[in-house]
This record gives structure tokens, C-alpha cells and sequence, in this order.
């Protein structure tokens, strides 16, 4: 069974919404060919219904919705009846697939070349690992950063406003509530934000004035259970930034 809250979260979804998609990622090999109208019938209620939830979770009909989905269901579906032969492989070049050695060049200006104002560093449940990883290489670097979890009250962001340079998250979903709620505060401030996402379209990246899109092999594993490289490749990626760092320093 896939689960669907990655597809979900952020979505004003009924129960019957939520009954109706999962009926319809767990039957995703025979969806297409049963049509609106079937999948409506075995889920007692109206093809509107079936219409409408693909319109809430951001496509123009089922259709569309199916077709979106379908790499993400694909990709999920490989992963857990692969073998170890079939795992992904990781290279720096992974970073440079979906960002840009300019936008590299702007986290060392705009993060790493603050010198009187702090680094504030958040993110929440297993992101919070990596970044505490990151708050510690950049406190070994010599530089005034603050870093903050899903534990802790936001008046520890809050409360140091004026004294935040910059904000970094990391998000893997790009829809962590707590995360968003601290980018719409940044932004009024004019606080220079930086995300850490999966590399689709999403709302943490929206609100970023500089988003890294990171690749992540199971974009629908909301429980981060099955094998995943999101994490290495974001460690990767700060390695990177701190080398550019250091030979800019040089």
C-alpha cells in the first residue's frame, strides 16, 4: 500500500477525497481503463466527486492527475520490489541536474559571507538531522548561526528577527507547515531565505528567494521508510556549498 500524504498535505481534503485517491493509487494499474464513472461507482459517490478531488490537489481533471502521478506511483512501486542491485546511484552531478553553480555562488554570498548578522538554520523530524549537520559546519567555519527544530518555540525565530541575516530550512516535501508559517515571517522581515526541497514544484520553494532542488527517489513515502538518497544527496550538496566557500576564502 502507498501512502498518500505527501499528496495530501496542504490539501483541503474530505474523508471521502482521501477514500477515493487511495482507491485510486492503490489500483493505479487498471484506474485509466475503469474511467471517472467506475471509480465514482466503487466508491459509492458521483464522477463530480472523483473531478472535483482531482482539481484540490492541483490538476485540471482526472486525466491530468493520473498522468502527474504516474512516474511518482511508478518510481514507489520499483523501489519496493527492487533489489540492491537496483539501488539509485548518487554523484555531485546529481546537485547540478536541477541547480546551477550561480545559485551555489549566491548561498556563499547571501548565507556563508554574513559577518554581523546570525544564520538561523530550521527544519523539523528527519530533516532536522541534516540540518544540525549543517549548523555544525557552519559554527566551525567561524560564522553567528542559530539552529531550531520543530520542538523547540518559535519565539527562539522570533524573538531574534532583527538579528537574522539569513534563514535556511530544509523541507523534503516542501509542504512542512511549521517551515512555511517561519518563510511568511522571513519575508515580511526581508530576511534572505534558503531552501532545502525535493526537486518538484512545491510551496516552501515558492516563498524561497533561493530554493535546491534535491532529488528524491520516493516522493510518496511520507514516512521515510523505504531506501532514499534525498539525505546523502543533501549532505553532498552542503559539502559542495562549503567547498565553493572555502576556495572563494583562498
Amino acid at each position: 500500500m502507498i501512502e498518500i500524504g505527501k499528496l495530501i498535505r496542504g490539501k483541503h481534503l474530505t474523508d471521502l477525497d482521501r477514500q477515493v485517491l487511495q482507491y485510486i493509487i492503490d489500483h493505479f494499474d487498471s484506474v485509466l481503463k475503469m474511467g471517472v464513472r467506475k471509480i465514482a461507482q466503487e466508491n459509492y459517490t458521483s464522477p463530480a466527486t472523483v473531478i472535483r478531488l482531482s482539481k484540490k490537489i492541483g490538476y485540471s481533471g482526472f486525466i491530468d492527475m493520473y498522468y502527474n502521478l504516474l512516474p511518482q506511483v511508478e518510481e514507489v512501486i520499483t523501489q519496493q520490489k527492487g533489489t540492491i542491485e537496483d539501488f539509485p546511484e548518487i554523484s555531485p552531478k546529481d546537485l547540478l541536474n536541477y541547480n546551477s553553480k550561480h545559485d551555489i555562488e549566491r548561498f556563499v554570498q547571501g548565507v556563508l559571507c554574513l559577518s554581523q548578522t546570525f544564520i538561523f538554520i530550521y527544519a523539523t523530524g528527519f530533516s532536522g538531522i541534516a540540518a544540525e549537520y549543517l549548523y555544525k559546519k557552519i559554527l566551525v567555519l567561524g560564522k553567528k548561526a542559530i539552529f531550531a527544530t520543530g520542538m523547540d518555540s518559535v519565539g527562539v525565530f522570533e524573538n531574534n528577527l532583527e538579528d537574522i541575516g539569513a534563514l535556511v530550512v530544509i523541507s523534503k516535501s516542501g509542504e512542512t507547515n511549521q517551515v512555511i508559517d517561519r518563510l511568511k515571517v522571513a519575508k515580511k522581515h526581508g530576511i534572505f531565505i534558503v531552501s532545502f526541497t525535493k526537486e518538484t514544484k512545491n510551496t516552501v520553494a515558492k516563498l524561497s528567494d533561493l530554493n535546491f532542488k534535491i532529488i528524491d527517489n520516493n516522493k510518496l513515502d511520507d514516512r521515510n521508510m523505504l531506501p532514499n538518497l534525498f539525505f546523502p544527496r543533501l549532505l553532498m550538496a552542503f559539502e559542495l556549498i562549503i567547498k565553493a566557500y572555502l576556495e572563494r576564502k583562498q
